[in-house]
């Protein structure tokens, strides 16, 4: 059975006496295995037997993206050259690509957690699961691939690419789970119901990941295609996809904590903050061989909360993401993330889930245009029901945000669609000498 009960429904107690026992144990590997963390941990006067248990982990200095690319591409690794059995990477956008390395060891847990949350999904060994997340060094899709293999299910391993040809892969095996990133389920939804095959898709799960969405975002998908969208929450350095995933209540993500510590710190003191209070977080691996990481900063912005869940499971559950500290736009002095924007976007009644921020200087002035797709009606309507459309919005906005917006009303599929991480953000200021 992939749903680990003894593990996912383990009291807290036993839980933290699993997670200490651990953390011990990571902490000796780093130690004696990875040269930056010994010189961080000697500077803070540290040594393996000064952390008894995860009451320590507070003592621990913190590891950021930065650590990984100034140790590019091996640096931090814990385990020899020959122990390692697969190599993934980070696009590097924003500099050197991180570089991550996984045991066979590495793997099993990857396969498992992955499986364990295809069965939060309600997936079983009886399902045919695609896996449209790209293949290659992106974790997405052999992560997606190797869990749904490990569950006993069926995989079809699409990748990305025709979108018309995955739906007619779809009808005919009969697909009843699908892995992607959200906005391009939404793409495919718009596809389904331009070939008019609603009828024929037999999809019951899917289970979506790899950037930002919002309940509503959730519920609208659920609707177009009377399925159950399942948020997945994983980063490369961390492992990939399989961190965390939220059951069928949809009240959190649950990460499993055997494998991974987590903790919410305040972004700017960096010291812990209570349960249920947003802050960054931070994951400490506890299963790692390749390349452990001691208390990660992942920049997401979330909170935690140890209640048991309806679903019977006991380990922490990650609120949805508010945001991440790294990717706040800072216009007119007004702290904007652009899940704030869909939330506030998703409660006006006649457009779609695709929009697209611009951010642009001008005369020494922020300015802040949204582009909105809206139904295909409004521009068959009156003038003035667009009129409407954008001042509404544009109100809907200014009491999200508490600044105004320019709003560009555009119509169906002007936007441009992707088969990977939706762009919603286009910041022009990067560009000002």
């Amino acid at each position: 059975m992939i749903w680990n009960e003894a593990r996912e429904c383990m009291s807290r107690e036993d839980m933290n006496h699993l997670q200490s026992a651990r953390l011990r144990k990571i902490v000796d590997r780093v130690y004696h295995n990875v040269e930056p963390y010994r010189k961080k941990m000697q500077e803070a006067g540290l040594e393996p037997g000064d952390i008894n248990g995860i009451e320590d982990l507070h003592k621990l200095p913190f590891t950021t993206k930065d650590d990984l690319r100034d140790n590019y591409p091996f640096g931090l690794f814990a385990a020899p050259q020959t122990d390692i059995v697969r190599i993934h990477a980070s696009s590097g956008t924003t500099g050197k690509a991180t570089v991550v390395g996984y045991t066979r060891k590495d793997i099993d847990v990857w396969r498992e957690c992955v499986a364990r949350c295809c069965t939060m999904a309600g997936l079983g060994r009886d399902d045919i699961i695609q896996v449209a997340y790209g293949y290659g060094l992106f974790t997405g899709g052999l992560g997606g691939h190797y869990g749904a293999e490990h569950l006993g299910a069926t995989v079809v391993p699409m990748s990305t690419g025709n979108t018309k040809k995955l739906i007619d892969m779809m009808i005919d095996f009969k697909a009843t789970g699908l892995m992607c990133t959200p906005s391009y389920l939404m793409h495919i939804a718009e596809v389904i119901e331009e070939m008019g095959v609603k009828d024929k898709i037999k999809l019951k799960a899917t289970i979506n990941g790899a950037e930002p969405w919002t309940e509503n975002m959730r519920m609208q998908i659920e609707e177009r295609l009377g399925i159950h969208a399942h948020d997945i929450y994983g980063l490369s350095e961390i492992m990939g996809p399989g961190v965390a995933c939220d059951c069928i209540h949809h009240k959190g993500l649950h990460i499993f904590e055997d494998h991974f510590l987590p903790e919410i710190i305040d972004p700017k003191t960096l010291e812990p903050v209570a349960p249920g209070e947003t802050g960054e977080l931070v994951i400490t691996t506890l299963t790692k061989e390749g390349i452990p990481l001691i208390r990660y900063r992942t920049k997401d912005l979330t909170s935690l909360s140890y209640e048991k869940c309806e679903c019977g499971r006991t380990t922490a559950r990650i609120s949805r993401f508010k945001g991440r500290s790294d990717d706040m736009l800072i216009i007119r002095g007004v702290n904007v993330f652009p899940s704030q924007v869909e939330a506030a976007l998703l409660t006006v009644d006649g457009i779609t889930p695709n929009y697209q921020i611009v951010v642009d200087r001008v005369n020494y002035q922020d300015t802040l245009e949204i582009l909105v797709e809206v139904e295909e009606r409004f521009f068959s309507d009156e003038i003035k029901a667009l009129e409407g459309l954008t001042k509404k919005i544009g109100h809907t906005i200014q009491q999200a945000l508490g600044l105004s917006a320019r709003i560009k009303l555009v119509e169906p599929k002007t936007i441009e669609r992707s088969m990977g991480k939706a762009v919603r953000v286009i910041d022009k200021r990067k560009f000002d000498n």
